[in-house]
């Protein structure tokens, strides 16, 4: 991607993912503008909150981008699910979704292209059924919310602008997410599969991550939803195999499913113990090049970048 003439503007920035791509686009000499909720500390920010009526005290400032990235979202796993906490996931996805949608919409020089997250968990739990962009919904809570997260950008797309929705699934680095709360159990060789372990897993590293939507900013043959995963989904027996490899350490203690549905409840259920088996299929057509397309590739160059 050559970014030198490409103007970003970016909510939801500083996460890992949000933090990585900003990296990406700043060292292929991107000009880079930031949405943040407080107050701005550079004047690469733009302070903004998506639950004002008017959310950007300068909208004037949001004219004439190439493409705005949206990557906010309160974390899914780790806690409960109680019922203030999935109004906080809503809003936090939803709400913040369609007000940047709508501001958007609403500019004379909008951007010509929105990438606004969504997931993986719009297929709710489909057991061992092969999911691409063309698969229906499924049920549950988070495949409900995914559905409302993506019908929020709405307004972008009846004022012209191309809207990508980048479902993904679970992104590997060790700084965080799923990947960096399993590393120290299993770094002290008391990690396991989670449940029976039959359950499908879908994935990508970091780094495919960032070059997908790099390669989605810049085709515009790339619209509505769109898979970020890698071509080989794994079942979560076979991602604990490769993971103890990763660290050589055994992986010999379940974590039976009884008990995360007894600690997480409803979140237990979706979000560890779900099976989503979604594939790239977009991105494969539009021949993206994988850096990592299996686990074993993306958990060395996860763990061990100097190999």
């Amino acid at each position: 991607m050559n970014s030198t003439s490409q103007k970003i503007l970016i909510s939801g920035g500083s996460g890992l993912l949000g933090t990585a791509l900003r990296q990406a686009l700043a060292a292929d000499g991107a000009m880079i503008l930031q949405l943040v909720r407080r107050q701005p500390a550079s004047a690469g920010e733009l302070k903004w909150d998506p639950e004002d009526s008017l959310p950007v005290g300068a909208p004037e400032r949001l004219e004439g981008f190439t493409s705005a990235v949206h990557l906010s979202g309160s974390n899914l796993a780790g806690r409960r699910w109680t019922p203030a906490y999935k109004e906080q996931i809503r809003r936090s996805r939803v709400d913040s979704t369609r007000t940047l949608a709508t501001a958007l919409g609403g500019l004379r020089k909008p951007p010509q292209a929105f990438l606004v997250a969504s997931a993986c968990g719009i297929y709710g739990d489909r057991k061992d059924e092969i999911l691409d962009e063309q698969s229906s919904p499924g049920k549950g809570f988070l495949a409900e919310i995914c559905q409302e997260w993506e019908a929020a950008a709405r307004p972008a797309v009846d004022a012209g602008i191309r809207v990508v929705h980048l479902r993904f699934g679970v992104v590997l680095t060790p700084a965080g997410g799923a990947l960096g709360k399993m590393l120290p159990l299993f770094r002290l060789g008391v990690g396991g599969r989670l449940g029976s372990g039959k359950q499908w897993t879908s994935w990508i590293s970091l780094a495919d991550a960032v070059a997908a939507i790099l390669f989605a900013m810049d085709n515009s043959a790339l619209m509505g939803p769109l898979n970020l995963t890698a071509p080989e989904p794994v079942t979560n027996a076979t991602f604990t195999r490769a993971l103890a490899r990763a660290v050589r350490r055994p992986a010999i203690l379940p974590a039976p499913a009884i008990a995360l549905r007894m600690f997480l409840g409803e979140m237990a259920n979706e979000a560890l113990l779900a099976s989503e088996r979604a594939v790239p299929a977009k991105l494969l057509t539009a021949e993206f090049q994988f850096a990592h397309p299996t686990i074993d590739e993306a958990l060395t160059a996860t763990l061990n970048p100097r190999k």
